[in-house]
């Protein structure tokens, strides 16, 4: 855990960082006000019991001779203001740090949350195929808090309450040490006798509370977003069983958790109330009893005040650190996602593309365990051309695509552009040049403006550009005739449109790009034939500039295409044309 917890330091920023050490100096502030008022209890009950006694005492008479008191009566007033400064300081401190320490614990949460999600964003293709989205998001929600306030915080706790507690315990010690040594020492025996018979089913629960976020997330995903197919198969009782297996497990090992935590405190302070009722009975036996018990009861009751909280601090914070094991494993993990270093670099230029696309001996496969989905490919596409791809499903078309588009790279081969190969230096200036049109359009809960213009910031938006590639997508009519227009919103996923809708706010989408290669795969499956002719019509008066790519079960899509690519069984890719496909 000490090297998770150092792994966790070494993403905090610079800036985190010294404000970490800020705190922490803070802290020490907070912890030596807090002692000195502890310490200012002994001297002010004195001078209410035994005046006398604090007026001869030797630790006073520095004081006394400074203040030019002469009498024990005179001791009364200096005592009552330095009690009440030092009660209010250490209080104000405590407000204070306690402020701090939840800005502290926002500032890095977001720090946190957005790393993992840019670190994420950056992945390839195949990695973000590989991964349930609810394990994304279950970190950035539910796990970057856990480590936040499950580890990060508790080792500023554990390291404040460890110096008031050396503090407090000097006082003690200085004033009787029997006491204190016999006290600390029966508080100190509980505790870890309880956290070695309890440690192992922390650890359990933690890894508990990992994979419970991220099931529960995971669960109500799944239900939510097939709630259409729910409503209709009368699904719904599944789903809540399924979110309840999920999330009863997880909330119970929280819960578990924070009993361990925080159950041994009220024994503690039980137990402390015996011992001062003891003390204070053995006490009053002694010669001057009553007068020589008070101060020291009064200093032990305040001792015990911030003495328990102080050792129950250090113990709860060591059992959250350890109950957080497995979500900070997790964390890690997300946030030592390489990327590469080209990402912060600005785009200077353009892979150029003047004359073809070529899949130069392309292999392709997931992983070592699958089987291959595309052997020895050799294909070139001119630029300006129209090429169609059918088959089976299943048969790599899309794959092939993904290829082309640099969203996944060739297990052996390559793909050139003008004879220059595209790696990962220069991938994303390749794809600079490429429109996708996919069958599922996804469509974000805002306007159909801010949709078609896609990622743009919205007062970036060319509004004029949006209008003539709604035309082009022949959506235009549609959405003249809504009351807010270009402003209205779509519903989450584009809920509130037709699946024709949402197909050609996708393709005036690509069109917005003012991309040379456009990719329809199986984007126009979702409208009639007739609509789908017109938006190809308005797609080819774009100019022979404009290359695209077509994935379709339509025949009749395929007839503008210059050459067809058959994806066959076996790997075998044929290459046809129109006449060939309608015979």
């Amino acid at each position: 855990m000490n090297t998770h917890i150092m792994a966790l330091w070494g993403y905090l920023s610079r800036q985190h960082k010294k404000q970490f050490l800020l705190i922490f100096i803070l802290m020490i502030i907070s912890s030596l006000a807090e002692i000195i008022s502890v310490g200012a209890i002994f001297p002010f009950l004195g001078v209410l019991t035994a005046p006398e006694h604090i007026y001869s005492h030797s630790l006073m008479q520095p004081v006394i001779k400074i203040l030019g008191i002469t009498s024990s009566e005179q001791l009364f007033l200096p005592l009552v203001i330095s009690f009440v400064i030092s009660v209010v300081v250490a209080g104000v401190l405590r407000v204070f740090l306690l402020y701090v320490i939840n800005r502290f614990e926002q500032l890095i949460g977001t720090e946190f949350s957005a790393h993992i999600y840019r670190r994420t964003l950056y992945q390839d293709y195949a990695t973000h195929i590989g991964h349930n989205s609810s394990e994304i998001i279950s970190s950035i929600i539910s796990k970057v808090n856990i480590v936040i306030k499950g580890v990060i915080i508790p080792v500023l706790e554990l390291l404040s309450s460890s110096l008031s507690l050396f503090g407090i315990m000097f006082i003690l010690v200085f004033i009787d040490y029997k006491i204190a040594l016999v006290s600390f020492g029966i508080f100190g025996a509980i505790y870890w006798i309880l956290y070695s018979f309890l440690h192992k089913k922390i650890i359990i629960n933690s890894q508990y509370i990992s994979s419970g976020s991220t099931n529960t997330i995971k669960a109500l995903q799944e239900g939510l977003g097939g709630i259409r197919d729910i409503l209709i198969d009368s699904n719904q009782e599944f789903y809540c069983k399924l979110f309840i297996q999920a999330d009863t497990p997880y909330r119970r090992a929280i819960s578990d958790n924070n009993f361990i935590s925080y159950a041994p405190r009220f024994v503690i302070e039980t137990l402390g109330l015996v011992l001062i009722s003891g003390l204070a009975y053995y006490l009053s036996q002694q010669k001057d009893g009553i007068s020589v018990a008070i101060p020291m009861l009064g200093l032990l009751a305040m001792a015990a005040q911030r003495l328990m909280p102080a050792i129950q601090k250090i113990y709860s914070s060591v059992t959250s650190i350890k109950g957080s094991y497995y979500s900070v494993k997790d964390i890690l993990y997300l946030l030592d996602q390489p990327i590469s270093s080209y990402i912060d670099q600005q785009q200077l230029s353009i892979v150029p593309f003047k004359k073809d696309i070529k899949l130069d001996n392309v292999w392709f496969r997931y992983n070592k365990k699958t089987p291959w989905i595309l052997e020895e490919v050799n294909l070139t596409f001119n630029k300006g051309s129209r090429i169609g791809f059918v088959g089976e499903t299943g048969r790599g078309k899309s794959t092939l695509l993904d290829l082309v588009m640099g969203l996944l790279s060739p297990t052996k081969g390559h793909l050139k552009i003008d004879s220059k190969i595209v790696s990962m230096n220069n991938i994303r200036l390749w794809q600079s040049h490429i429109a996708h049109v996919p069958q599922n359009i996804y469509l974000s809960d805002g306007t159909i403006e801010e949709n078609i213009a896609f990622g743009i910031p919205a007062d970036k938006i060319d509004a004029e550009s949006v209008k003539k590639v709604a035309e082009l997508a022949n959506i235009s009519k549609f959405i003249d005739s809504c009351a807010q227009g270009y402003k209205t919103f779509v519903g989450e996923r584009g809920v509130r449109l037709s699946g024709g809708q949402r197909q050609r706010i996708g393709i005036a989408r690509a069109l917005y790009k003012s991309a040379d290669v456009l990719i329809f795969d199986e984007a126009t499956n979702a409208l009639d034939v007739e609509t789908e002719s017109a938006i190809m019509e308005s797609i080819e008066k774009l100019g022979k500039n404009l290359t695209i790519f077509i994935i379709t079960h339509r025949v009749a899509t395929l007839k503008a295409c210059d050459l067809i690519v058959e994806l066959d069984k076996d790997c075998t890719i044929n290459i046809k044309k129109y006449q060939d496909i309608v015979k």
